[in-house]
């Protein structure tokens, strides 16, 4: 017999839900762009406004590590440094970006100034570090160089490994400890090629993303949307509404 009184509730909730379905009114990101497989902008809001990218950071950290062709395998702490360059891309862990920079072979201060180079070999006049994890408001860029940042990252195939990598287990002595990529729909949704997120107080939400589609790579930034809740929605909105 049909129950027409949950009929009408459940009626009631798919009107609800459809009412409140997303639209651009609900991007809260202050700066956003899509870029095709040549870096081109599709579409973009606010793409030159020069912001903090928090943990966006570890992208250029992990690479001027991976530059210096150090030993993977060589352990720091409890770590090895492979591990640590895992769990600063996939976990985004300041202390494991923190100690990469540290063992670089000219130190910390020397970590720094090979991220700056680097950005300025990119052709990222805007960008800028003084330290590694992004924790730093001064850690700035723009959504439109941050592009030039993933193009290069998507050449390291341990970026890419991260990019596919839903969680790092990672056993100490008898103990495994288990920790999750901060974009949660990784091996869930899309193909992803590159991915970070970012986030603090300065910043806002913030992600970018290199994605392999059926129509060719793009690339999404997402810059200063509202918090660490939205940045992934608003990024599939953006990408799903941009062709």
């Amino acid at each position: 017999m049909v129950n027409y009184r949950k009929l009408v509730i459940l009626f009631g909730l798919l009107v609800s839900f459809h009412s409140y379905a997303f639209t651009w009114n609900h991007v809260t990101a202050k700066s956003w762009l899509v870029a095709d497989e040549t870096g081109k902008i599709i579409q973009s809001d606010n793409p030159d406004q020069i912001r903090s990218i928090a943990s966006i950071s570890k992208l250029m950290t992990t690479m001027v590590v991976l530059d210096k062709n150090q030993d993977l395998d060589e352990t720091i702490g409890k770590f090895t440094r492979r591990q640590l360059i895992d769990l600063a891309l996939v976990k985004s862990d300041n202390h494991a970006a923190q100690l990469l920079c540290e063992n670089y072979p000219t130190g910390l201060h020397g970590c720094i100034q090979a991220m700056n180079m680097k950005a300025q070999l990119l052709g990222m006049p805007n960008t800028s570090f003084v330290e590694p994890t992004g924790l730093s408001i001064m850690n700035v860029s723009t959504a439109r160089e941050l592009i030039k940042l993933v193009e290069a990252a998507s050449v390291y195939p341990e970026i890419v490994k991260a990019a596919e990598t839903s969680e790092v287990k990672i056993q100490i002595r008898k103990h495994w400890f288990v920790f999750h990529n901060t974009n949660p729909i990784i091996g869930k949704r899309h193909k992803f090629i590159v991915s970070k997120t970012g986030f603090i107080n300065a910043s806002g939400g913030c992600i970018v993303l290199m994605l392999d589609t059926e129509i060719g790579k793009r690339t999404v930034i997402v810059l200063g949307s509202k918090n660490t809740r939205t940045r992934i929605p608003e990024a599939e909105f953006i990408f799903e509404n941009v062709k």
